[in-house]
C-alpha cells in the first residue's frame, strides 16, 4: 500500500481508556444496560417471556468489489496501519474482520465467531469457517474505535472457483452490516458481472446502505479516461432493473501518496464522512431501540401483573363455586339420611333428644317430606334414593372440577416484578434520557436543550 503509515505499539492501548469518545461511551453504556448479569434488560425481559438482543458497540462496514479494487488498501489507510495485505493478486480470499482492541492480534475463524456471535450462522455456509479471520489493532485513528470493517474476497468472473459460496455469503453478511461500500476498479475489472449481480441483489433489501465509489481513480489516466470509465460503470449499473430507480453518486477516491501527487479530485474524505454519519445514526437508533425495549418490558410486566390479578379473581370465584357445589353435594345425602332416621324414630325419643319445641319445629318442616316419602312404594323409594345419591355424586364431581385454579405469582415474585418495573422506568429510562442529552449536546448548545 502506498502512503505514509504511522506505527504504534500495543503498549499505548492502556492509555486510550481516557480518550473514549462520547459516541463510543454511549454505545458501550447502552450495551452494558442490556447484558448486565444482575439487572440487564435481557435478563429482565426473559422473566416476562420477551426476547431482546443487545445492541452492538460498533458499526459494521462491509467493503466489496472485484479483486485489486483497493478495499484492503482503504482499510490500511483508514486505520493508518498496515493490517491487510495488498497487491495486484487476489490477496483477500476469505472474509477478514478488522477491528480495534487493546493489543495487536490475529484471530482464526473459530475465535472470530466467538468474538462476533451474531455472525455464527456463517458456519452454515460450507467452507466459510476456514476462510474467516479477524485482525485486531490498537489504532484510534479517525472513528476506527467505533467501526468493524469486513473485507470481502475479491470478486472475479470466469473459471475462478471459490472454496465456498461467495455470492450467498456476501449477501447474508450484507443484511447484518450497517454500511456497504462498493469499490469499482477502473483498471479493467470494474464491470465484473459477479460484482454487479451481487450489488443488484443487495440493492433489493439494503439499497439505503449501499455506496458506490470509483477506487484507484488516480490510476485511470487523464480526466477524460476517468469520465469514460465512470460512464461505462454507470451505464452498466443502470441496465440492471433494480439499480436504475434513482440517480446515485460515484465519488472518485484513491489512497493519497505524497510521493506520487495527482491532479485527480480525491473524495476519499467523503467515505469517512459517510462512516461518521452511519455511526451517528447508529447511536440514535440504539438510544431509540433502548426506549422501545424499555416500553416493551414495561408493557409485558404490567400485563403479567394484570393477568395475575385477573387469575386471582377467577380463582376466588372458582373456589366459591366449588365450595357451594360441594356443600350441595353433601346436603342432599344428609337430608335423605335425616328423613330416613326421623321416620324410624318414635316421638318420645325425639322429645328426649330435641325437646318439645324442637320436636314441634322439626315435625312442622320435615313431617310433610317424611309423609310424602312414606306414601311412595318401596320400589319408587329405592329409585328416589338412587337418584338423590347420583345427584350428590354429580354435584361433588362438579365441585372438584370447579376447584381447579390457574397458577398465580407468589408475593415474592410480584414484588420482584414490581421492583424490575420501577428499575426500568426510573433508572434505565432516566439514564437513557441523560445519554440522549449528552449526545445532542455535541451538536446543539445548552440553550437549545430546554
Amino acid at each position: 500500500m502506498s502512503g505514509k503509515i504511522k506505527s504504534r505499539s500495543a503498549a499505548n492501548a492502556d492509555s486510550i481508556s481516557g480518550s473514549v469518545s462520547c459516541d463510543e461511551r454511549i454505545l458501550r453504556d447502552c450495551h452494558q444496560m442490556y447484558i448486565d448479569p444482575d439487572s440487564g434488560l435481557i435478563k429482565i425481559a426473559q422473566t416476562v417471556g420477551v426476547t431482546l438482543l443487545p445492541p452492538r458497540k460498533k458499526i459494521t462496514v462491509m467493503l466489496m468489489g472485484n479483486h485489486s479494487a483497493g478495499k484492503s488498501s482503504f482499510i490500511n489507510w483508514y486505520v493508518e496501519e498496515h493490517i491487510q495485505r495488498t497487491g495486484v493478486a487476489i490477496e483477500t480470499q476469505g472474509f477478514s474482520f478488522v477491528t480495534s482492541g487493546r493489543k495487536r492480534e490475529s484471530l482464526t475463524g473459530n475465535a472470530t465467531l466467538h468474538l462476533y456471535p451474531h455472525f455464527k450462522p456463517l458456519q452454515e455456509f460450507k467452507g466459510v469457517s476456514e476462510y474467516l479471520g479477524t485482525e485486531i489493532c490498537t489504532s484510534r485513528q479517525k472513528r476506527f474505535s467505533l467501526v468493524t470493517f469486513v473485507d470481502t474476497p475479491g470478486l472475479v468472473d470466469g473459471d475462478m472457483k471459490y472454496p465456498f459460496d461467495v455470492d450467498q455469503a456476501v449477501l447474508w453478511l450484507g443484511e447484518l452490516c450497517d454500511l456497504i461500500l462498493v469499490f469499482f476498479d477502473p483498471m479493467g475489472q470494474a464491470l465484473c458481472k459477479r460484482t454487479l449481480n451481487i450489488v443488484e441483489k443487495l440493492n433489493d433489501k439494503q439499497g439505503d446502505r449501499l455506496r458506490f465509489y470509483l477506487s484507484k481513480a488516480d490510476e485511470a489516466g487523464g480526466e477524460s479516461d476517468r469520465q469514460r470509465v465512470m460512464m461505462q460503470i454507470v451505464q452498466e449499473l443502470c441496465k440492471r432493473p433494480g439499480l436504475n430507480k434513482c440517480g446515485f453518486d460515484m465519488p472518485t477516491i484513491y489512497v493519497p501518496n505524497p510521493n506520487k501527487p495527482s491532479r485527480c479530485v480525491n473524495q476519499i474524505d467523503d467515505v469517512c464522512r459517510t462512516i461518521e454519519k452511519t455511526i451517528n445514526q447508529t447511536v440514535q437508533n440504539t438510544l431509540n431501540s433502548l426506549e422501545k425495549d424499555c416500553n416493551l418490558i414495561t408493557e409485558a410486566v404490567t400485563e403479567t401483573l394484570q393477568n395475575d390479578r385477573q387469575c386471582s379473581i377467577e380463582n376466588r370465584r372458582a373456589r366459591f363455586k366449588g365450595c357451594l357445589l360441594g356443600m350441595m353435594g353433601f346436603i342432599v345425602p344428609l337430608l335423605l339420611l335425616v328423613v330416613l332416621v326421623l321416620g324410624s324414630l318414635s316421638k318420645d325419643i325425639l322429645v328426649l333428644m330435641l325437646g318439645d319445641s324442637g320436636t314441634e319445629a322439626l315435625s312442622l318442616y320435615v313431617a310433610p317430606a317424611v309423609k310424602a316419602f312414606e306414601s311412595l312404594s318401596v320400589e319408587v323409594q329405592l329409585y328416589s334414593c338412587a337418584g338423590l345419591v347420583l345427584l350428590s355424586f354429580i354435584l361433588l364431581l362438579l365441585a372438584r372440577f370447579s376447584f381447579r385454579t390457574k397458577p398465580t405469582l407468589s408475593g415474592k415474585q410480584k414484588r420482584q416484578l414490581q421492583e424490575k418495573l420501577e428499575y426500568v422506568q426510573e433508572v434505565v429510562k432516566t439514564k437513557k434520557k441523560k445519554l440522549y442529552e449528552e449526545y445532542l449536546r455535541q451538536s446543539v448548545g445548552d440553550q437549545d436543550m430546554n
